[in-house]
């Protein structure tokens, strides 16, 4: 008989069979500092599959999941492929009607919710004609609704279903950077697809590893970092249920002393900040990685200089599931997103489907590899355009440039002409991003008088810094740093940027804001 495809067999079952039963697998970073060992995650997990059977959740219904990161999220997310139930981790940060169209999309007949969040998500609950379960997650569970230790009390282990690799496993809702969030579908195969791939030969995490990721579970790029790339080598990770902030972070770095840090380029600029002026924890990191948004080169170079080890950045999506494009270990190129993960094919292609030139051409980014999702669910339009055969459209612009590296332009709703010539937003935004003053940029287009459109950009400057007299001397720098004709005609200065959960600039937002 051959082996099931159900991932659960390899990520949770596999270790207690091969007696490392004992071993932590998820440790919380704040409160009591719950643990979950390997043995305690496959008992757990098999009584959630139980639990889902005697609340009659049949196989491939779908079970959303608004957790937070704590140790229940692993128990439910694989006791729910254990018994071929369908579950959607949230964005945590959405807001009521977004959890209300998800709810009715989704046509989820179970809901799991951290008690912290019920309030944001009752009035969305209470309007849903599909579900017939709603399970809380700590504190008194309200009306309507039962308490988690109630829902799994009295269930023994379930065994874990058969399932082909092909089967869809689980969805996750795109972030929507640019709309509303499509649900992404996934098979049981992509999961280890990307430990193998990645996680293996990028990532090179070991069991010895301690692994956090500020990058939550609910997302493609933080399920990978925090869930499946420790499970695959039966490392442990550290959970965080909070905001990461630069404090909360570096706390946390000091107390579980990870071996491997995964962040986005927004925490890492404002930590970079932040450490300069508090200092690092004396513990020695041996693999930084970054997703979610292309890593201004300053931010790396200063990174690197602080602790000595570099941030291998890269890109993934969440049709793709996590990175497929990366720097790697002794092959950093700062500025870049470095080459094709192994397992992966990369290609670009102009506005005709036209292969780019082998240096120097720019086109929207292809990619092929067994991570990529089934489709988009009930949105066949978008999926006829997004997975063409075997080749997935992931909407960014790329350069092909020397020795196989590609070079981030933006997403191809983003780029647009200067004086006829193609403009990257992120290459101006690196720029002001090196001057000291500058915490972050956003570049977008803006129609001059003529009606001709020029780049215009919005900074955050460091520690709430002083603007006077800096939109000229920005103005002035970005010239010698990348050239005269793509320096920012107008400079806005604010608080913040608006942004996906995953750390991406909602560039479309202050488009629209024009």
């Amino acid at each position: 008989m051959t082996e099931s495809g159900n991932a659960a067999v390899y990520f949770v079952d596999r270790h207690v069979a091969e007696g490392h039963a004992g071993a932590i697998a998820f440790r919380e970073a704040t409160g009591d500092q719950r643990e979950l060992s390997y043995g305690d995650l496959a008992s757990q997990s098999g009584c959630v599959a139980t639990a889902l059977g005697r609340a009659g959740i049949t196989r491939e219904s779908r079970a959303l999941m608004l957790v937070l990161d704590q140790v229940e999220f692993p128990s439910i997310f694989w006791g729910c492929l254990k018994a071929g139930v369908v579950p959607v981790p949230l964005n945590t940060l959405l807001a009521t009607p977004v959890y209300e169209a998800i709810l009715n999309d989704s046509r989820a007949t179970c809901l799991f919710v951290s008690a912290e969040l019920w309030p944001v998500v009752q009035p969305a609950a209470a309007a849903s004609s599909h579900l017939t379960r709603i399970v809380v997650i700590g504190g008194t569970a309200p009306e309507g609704t039962q308490g988690y230790g109630d829902f799994v009390d009295g269930c023994g282990p379930a065994e874990t279903i058969d399932a082909s690799a092909d089967d869809v496993a689980f969805w996750l809702y795109s972030s929507g950077s640019t709309g509303q969030p499509k649900g992404v579908r996934h098979v049981h195969g992509a999961l280890r697809a990307t430990s193998d791939t990645y996680g293996a030969q990028v990532l090179g995490i070991e069991e010895s590893d301690v692994i956090f990721s500020a990058a939550k579970l609910f997302f493609a790029y933080g399920m990978g970092n925090g869930m499946t790339f420790p499970m695959s080598v039966g490392a442990t990770a550290i959970l965080f249920n909070g905001r990461p902030t630069p404090d909360d972070v570096t706390g946390i770095l000091a107390a579980q002393k990870p071996t491997i840090f995964c962040g986005v380029p927004t925490l890492y600029a404002a930590m970079v900040a932040y450490l300069g002026k508090a200092g690092k924890p004396d513990i020695s990191l041996r693999r930084c990685i970054s997703a979610g948004e292309a890593l201004p080169a300053e931010v790396g170079r200063k990174w690197s200089e602080i602790w000595g080890t570099d941030i291998l950045d890269g890109v993934g999506s969440t049709e793709m599931l996590h990175i497929f494009l990366s720097n790697a270990p002794g092959d950093v190129t700062y500025g870049t997103s470095g080459r094709a993960v192994p397992g992966y094919d990369v290609r670009l292609v102009d506005e005709n489907g036209e292969e780019v030139g082998d240096d120097g051409g720019i086109g929207e980014l292809l990619v092929r590899g067994a991570s990529a999702a089934d489709g988009y669910w009930n949105q066949r339009g978008k999926s006829r355009i997004t997975f063409e055969g075997e080749w997935t459209r992931t909407g960014d612009k790329y350069e092909r440039a020397s020795e196989g590296r590609f070079v981030y332009c933006g997403r191809t709703d983003d780029m647009f002409k200067v004086s006829g010539i193609w403009l990257s937003p992120f290459e101006v935004e690196q720029a002001l991003a090196s001057h000291p003053a500058v915490l972050e940029a956003a570049v977008v287009a803006a129609c001059d008088d003529e009606g001709l459109e020029k780049p215009k950009a919005y900074i955050v400057l460091q520690d709430g810094g002083d603007p006077a007299g800096l939109a000229d001397e920005l103005k002035e720098y970005v010239k010698g740093q990348i050239g005269k004709w793509k320096y920012p005609r107008w400079i806005n200065f604010v608080g913040d940027l608006p942004k996906t959960a995953t750390g991406k600039i909602q560039r479309f937002k202050l488009r629209d804001s024009e």
